[in-house]
Parts: structure tokens; sequence; C-alpha cells
């Protein structure tokens, strides 16, 4: 199958399951989710939607338990949406992505930190130093 209509279907996944979420459940263990993207097996038959949750280990695994109790909602939703001779059985899946990027920024920024506050070494007479003498030389641009 082309690549390019998997990645159509994917997308339409992605964004019936994210309105859905967002509009059509009433599930009160469902909340702060963020659909980020959603895979589609070569024959169609099996989809993973990743979602990005907020909130504590306990109130994500009990928004995960909520969302694999809407996943037949879901379906049905993409359904009626999809027009193709299987509707794509759905399963989600915690997307770590997010909260490990937050994770590398944070420790980025303490680097950043560190380094701010430690004195250079050496003097900055001898980089001023080093580029005229590499424009007198021709070395230069």
């Amino acid at each position: 199958m082309k690549a390019h209509r998997l990645a159509r279907v994917a997308e339409v996944i992605r964004e019936v399951a994210s309105e859905t979420i967002l509009f059509g459940l009433r599930d009160p263990r469902v909340k702060g989710v963020t659909v980020t993207r959603a895979e589609v097996s070569a024959d169609l038959q099996h989809a993973k939607v990743f979602v990005s949750l907020m909130g504590t280990a306990p109130e994500q695994a009990q928004c995960m338990q909520g969302l694999r109790h809407a996943a037949g909602y879901v379906q049905g939703k993409l359904a009626s949406r999809l027009k193709t001779r299987f509707t794509p059985v759905i399963t989600f899946v915690l997307d770590e992505g997010v909260k490990k990027s937050i994770e590398i920024s944070r420790l980025i920024n303490e680097a950043l930190a560190q380094h701010a506050s430690v004195p250079p070494s050496g003097s900055e007479e001898g980089t001023a130093g080093e580029g005229t003498d590499r424009n007198e030389e021709g070395g230069g641009v």
C-alpha cells in the first residue's frame, strides 16, 4: 500500500480520536489528554493512537484505563468518517516523548547555568590577537 495513503488515514484517525476525546467522551477519568500521533498497520486493520497525559502516575493510569474503555466508542466515530472496508482496531499508547523532551530541556538549562557560573579560563586578549594575526597573513575570509 502506498505510504501517502497510510499517512492520510493515520491523520484522519488522529483527528477523529482527538475530536472524540475532547468533545465526545464524558468519562471523568479522561482529562488532560493530547493526541500526539497515530500509526496505522499496512493492512489498515490496526491503529495505535499515541496520547500524552497530564498529571501524576496514578492519574495517568486511571486516564489510560478510561481511554481503553472508550476505544470502541472512538472506533465507532472513526467508522462513520472512514470509508474503508475495515475499520482499524484502536489501541491507545502512552507517549513519553513530551515528558522526555521537557526533561532534556531541564538538563540543558542546568548545564548552561553551571557553565555560566564558571569563570572562563585564559585571557580574552589572546583570542583577540589571534584574529588580527590571521587577517594580516591573508588567511581570513
